[in-house]
């Protein structure tokens, strides 16, 4: 009887069991069903006040949820990101932080990385001028002018740099874009048969005969221009972390962790 008793309780158990996933089951799929609906109305709202309203020079990449529940992520074909409500009606600028014991962490800096690693392996290192160490232990790609005296000085230390086992792959950022003053020597870099030698004979400001042919210099500035690129050196960290400026090459192996 009491065996009865327990597989009528078991029974009835799993039929309130099976009851129960397929009401959260459907509840799920409510839900997922709504969020998509109000992401793609609060798409349509944005691509208005943002695509239509620049005349397409400023473009919505991706729109994702956040750790908060009415806040989404915008993010922009500028590099920016921004976040909205989900009623597209308010927008802000700057970074989202979490809270945790350690400290603060910031939420943007992660989607910004993962932005830029995942832009930069869509470029061919063909196009890149890159200086091979004997054993490579990190990898670095910076956005160089040929001009700029602190990209000089840092190329000034490209065997120091090697030495330690970083690799170095330069992209190129005339800044000033078409109008810069370095843009033709660029070129001829790029068009180079040694680029590489032509590239450290430009940055020791020796002529280079002028050459022309299909190059990616324009190319790199506008995805430098994409990642925030405001001035060179521009170093981009194996993390996808952009750092501005020239770094010695001790402190830049430290960083790397290959010391």
């Amino acid at each position: 009887m009491i065996t009865k008793s327990l597989a009528k309780i078991g029974a009835t158990g799993n039929v309130v069991f099976h009851k129960l996933c397929l009401v959260i089951a459907a509840v799920l799929l409510i839900s997922a069903a709504f969020t998509a609906n109000a992401q793609q109305s609060l798409r349509d709202k944005l691509a208005v006040a943002i695509e239509v309203a620049s005349a397409n020079e400023l473009k919505i990449v991706q729109i994702k949820k956040t750790n908060l529940p009415t806040i989404f992520e915008v993010q922009l074909n500028t590099g920016e990101i921004l976040y909205s409500d989900i009623s597209g009606d308010y927008l802000f600028a700057g970074d989202m932080y979490q809270t945790s014991p350690s400290g603060l962490i910031n939420l943007s800096a992660s989607t910004r990385h993962g932005s830029t690693l995942e832009a930069l392996s869509a470029v061919p290192e063909s196009e890149m001028i890159i200086f091979e160490p004997k054993e490579v232990k990190a990898t670095l790609t910076v956005f160089t002018d040929v001009d700029c005296t602190y990209c000089r000085k840092l190329h000034s230390e490209i065997d120091q740099i090697l030495e330690y086992g970083i690799r170095v792959r330069y992209l190129a950022y005339p800044r000033g874009g078409q109008q810069s003053p370095a843009l033709n020597k660029m070129i001829s870099v790029w068009c180079s048969d040694d680029r590489v030698k032509a590239l450290s004979q430009a940055k020791n400001d020796q002529n280079l005969p002028t050459r022309t042919c299909d190059n990616p210099v324009l190319k790199h500035y506008q995805l430098g221009n994409q990642f925030g690129v405001n001035g060179t050196p521009a170093l981009v960290f194996p993390d996808g972390r952009l750092v501005p400026g020239y770094i010695e090459a001790e402190r830049l192996a430290g960083m790397l962790g290959v010391l």
